[in-house]
């Protein structure tokens, strides 16, 4: 009798189930980079699969009014636009020491808003970045958007790595994998 009732208090759970995306798992033709180059900046940058995650490396250069490189990538989890969505992004990465941006995109487009968390990374050190969703700020073009509607994982068709903010020269992010719960 108690394991019947263990089990329908496991199934009746408010928590949805967590969902887990390995970045060495996306294929060439699931991310794209978009560096300042598309706006005349020398900056440059690429993606490559390792064994455990997705390595994104990379030079930031602020000449010819550059300062950016990011890379973009298909959002890997289909959801019912419902009242139980996911609360929490957990995302796991290993980087340079410097900050970076998780952007998440509701259109499929090339343009358009975002919605940014900006964490910042421990050099040589694997950690796990916590962000709730009412966390993500929508932006476009660096600038806070305003009358934007609430962010619901449902919505959101691509995701992005994004390094600016003057910090200019080599960067590297080991992108090991990102969850929703």
């Amino acid at each position: 009798m108690l394991l019947l009732i263990l089990m329908a208090m496991t199934n009746n759970s408010d928590t949805p189930a967590l969902q887990v995306f390995k970045f060495n798992q996306l294929q060439d033709n699931q991310h794209m980079i978009v560096n300042d180059s598309v706006m005349g900046g020398r900056s440059d940058s690429e993606m490559a699969m390792q064994n455990d995650a997705a390595l994104y490396t990379g030079k930031v250069s602020l000449e010819n009014n550059g300062g950016f490189a990011s890379v973009r990538m298909i959002w890997p989890f289909e959801l019912a636009d419902t009242k139980d969505q996911p609360k929490v992004v957990r995302l796991n990465v290993k980087g340079d020491g410097k900050s970076y941006q998780l952007r998440l995109r509701t259109n499929r487009g090339f343009d358009g808003a975002a919605y940014s968390y900006q964490f910042d990374t421990i050099k040589d050190q694997q950690q796990t970045i916590y962000i709730p969703v009412d966390q993500f700020i929508p932006t476009f073009r660096g600038r806070v958007l305003r009358d934007m509607p609430k962010l619901k994982f449902s919505d959101v068709r691509q995701m992005g790595v994004l390094i600016a903010d003057y910090q200019t020269g080599d960067f590297a992010i080991e992108l090991h994998y990102i969850t929703l719960q």
